[in-house]
């Protein structure tokens, strides 16, 4: 039997994402936070009419540990963080992998503008401890991570990048189609860039602006072009998380997608819920970043096509 030469040729990477994920545990264990594992197959993971799951036995394989983190956060725990698999059917491409790494915190008495602030000493924290101090290589650029990072609004990129207002791009329902081809690939290019204040109807789970109810407090965060993370300030109204499912399961059932059941024991505790702000971040495209690798594919122990 001969040797599997790529997964020999990926040592370097294994050992350098083991670095790596070392480091984010001591990042959030030494803040504070309580590492926790939730169930991987759960009855019902939140609708989503972008994102399909993998069934498994009658229920589902998470496609994030959300659901139960947050029961969680309204049983009374305060700090929490998980590094865990997670699975999104059909995902596939130089970004993708059906089955993959998500790292996930939730941290009660805060908002999107605190993970902000938290999601930057992170990835500085990390990319100094694993040995990638000094200015990120990623596909023949510097990213600057110990300079101010960049923030901007969605409206702001869409005007600056899209050559259009977000209402217009909008209104015309090329919202997705201008994000993905014009303005994604221009942030977080020479520093880390957040792109927030998502507009309400992309609210998901977050909760919208008291200041400015067409925007919801959400944010995602980008290096070199490459979506990194998402976060919002948690939504707690569980009448208007209700309804946000519904709605998402009505547009799934329109679309002839697979029906998903709604997380009743999550809605019915969601009141108990303390105002709370939490983020996913994606382990394996950090660690494409961080090794200036050009695809996940690298930077993983197997492909699906190796299995």
């Amino acid at each position: 039997m001969t040797a599997n030469w790529r997964l020999a040729r990926r040592h370097g990477a294994l050992r350098a994402r083991a670095r790596i994920i070392q480091e984010v545990r001591r990042f959030f264990i030494e803040g504070g936070y309580l590492e926790v594992e939730t169930p991987l197959r759960i009855p019902a993971p939140a609708p989503e009419s972008h994102i399909d799951p993998v069934p498994a036995d009658g229920w589902f394989l998470q496609t994030s540990p959300e659901i139960c983190m947050k029961r969680m956060l309204a049983a009374g725990y305060e700090r929490l963080f998980q590094i865990s698999h997670c699975w999104r059917a059909g995902e596939r491409g130089s970004m993708h992998v059906p089955e993959f790494t998500m790292l996930e915190w939730y941290r009660a008495a805060s908002d999107y503008r605190g993970v902000m602030e938290e999601t930057e000493r992170l990835i500085r924290f990390v990319a100094e401890g694993a040995g990638f101090g000094g200015p990120l290589s990623f596909r023949g650029k510097e990213i600057d991570i110990t300079a101010p990072w960049e923030r901007i609004t969605v409206r702001d990129a869409f005007v600056r990048y899209g050559g259009m207002t977000m209402d217009k791009a909008l209104d015309r329902d090329i919202f997705d189609e201008v994000m993905v081809e014009q303005i994604e690939p221009r942030l977080g290019i020479s520093r880390p860039t957040f792109i927030h204040d998502y507009p309400a109807c992309r609210s998901a789970l977050a909760r919208l602006k008291g200041d400015d109810l067409t925007v919801a407090e959400r944010f995602e965060l980008y290096l070199g072009g490459v979506e990194i993370a998402n976060a919002f300030s948690e939504l707690t109204d569980p009448v208007e998380q209700r309804a946000r499912f519904e709605s998402e399961a009505a547009f799934r059932t329109s679309r002839e997608q697979t029906p998903i059941p709604l997380p009743e024991k999550f809605l019915a505790e969601l009141a108990a819920m303390p105002q709370a702000a939490g983020i996913a971040l994606g382990i394996d495209r950090l660690v494409m970043v961080l090794l200036d690798a050009d695809s996940i594919d690298e930077v993983v122990a197997f492909t699906p096509e190796e299995l």
